[in-house]
């Protein structure tokens, strides 16, 4: 058996196509969706996804803005640009690239922007809203993973789904989203006691912790979607994912690359979640 593989890219490139007449109703109304990000210090990482989205946005026409500070930021100036974003008709979305510095209180920035402009989908009230089944913005990376798992010919209401790692932006999301669409949800850690035992019952395994390879073909239930949020630098200086990869796709029926995989498509939804929250203002009175 050899997994057929998800691909980021592609998957990416029909959503885009199907965003294109959203985007040319909002243009004829005089709306172009418009994006801004703040970037507090110069984490390379952090440089990389920054410009990423920035490029994404600027090839679909829309509208996007970097906004960079130095480390030194103070948390106050940076909740007080975050409130004149918040009253700028012309700004649809606000993404924080995080992490930010460690004087700065992620929790108390993400709860300054406003819920009707917070694309990433972190704010206490988004997240509220997922909870109770009734999302406003659904965080990207779990919103595409929901995507690239709509791609198969798996049917989730049913199914066993694993879930491998518990943060707020990829672990308890797409549990809450797995678990709406109908399938019974595991979350687990890398401290779970015999994880293996979990994994090899999941039609959908997801994972998220950030340990390069933990997750082999051994540990996964035969014709199962593996989705492989993790990207980490292995041994040998190459990127790699939570998954082994090799091992894994002579074992699983669908499988994400990495890289190639999740991480486009995490840039994708946040396309689909400003132009959403640019369509609501036409609909806000």
């Amino acid at each position: 058996m050899n997994a057929q593989i998800l691909s980021g890219p592609a998957i990416a490139e029909e959503i885009k196509n199907e965003l294109q007449p959203r985007i040319e109703a909002l243009k004829a109304k005089g709306i172009i969706p418009s994006l801004t990000v703040i970037l507090v210090g110069d984490d390379p990482a952090s440089q990389v996804y920054v410009n990423n989205k920035h490029n994404t946005f600027i090839k679909m026409g829309l509208s996007s803005q970097v906004e960079r500070f130095p480390s030194d930021l103070s948390e106050k100036a940076l909740c007080q640009r975050i409130q004149a974003l918040n009253q700028d008709p012309s700004v649809h979305g606000i993404l924080v690239q995080l992490p930010l510095p460690k004087h700065i209180n992620p929790q108390k920035v993400i709860a300054t922007i406003d819920p009707n402009k917070d694309v990433d989908g972190f704010h206490v009230a988004n997240a509220g809203a997922l909870m109770i089944g009734q999302p406003k913005f659904i965080p990207c990376t779990p919103y595409g993973i929901m995507k690239m798992i709509e791609k198969t010919n798996v049917t989730v209401r049913g199914a066993e789904a694993v879930v491998i790692g518990a943060s707020n932006i990829v672990g308890k999301p797409i549990a809450l989203l797995l678990q709406a669409a109908g399938a019974t949800v595991t979350i687990c850690n890398s401290k779970t006691k015999d994880l293996a035992a979990h994994t090899k019952r999941a039609d959908i395994l997801v994972v998220a912790v950030g340990k390069p390879k933990m997750i082999t073909g051994d540990m996964i239930k035969p014709n199962s979607v593996v989705i492989d949020v993790g990207i980490n630098r292995g041994e040998d200086g190459k990127l790699c994912g939570d998954v082994d990869e090799e091992t894994a796709k002579e074992v699983a029926g669908y499988i994400t690359p990495v890289p190639g995989g999740v991480g486009v498509m995490t840039i994708t939804m946040l396309l689909v979640n400003t132009i959403e929250a640019a369509e609501k203002t036409l609909t806000t009175f």
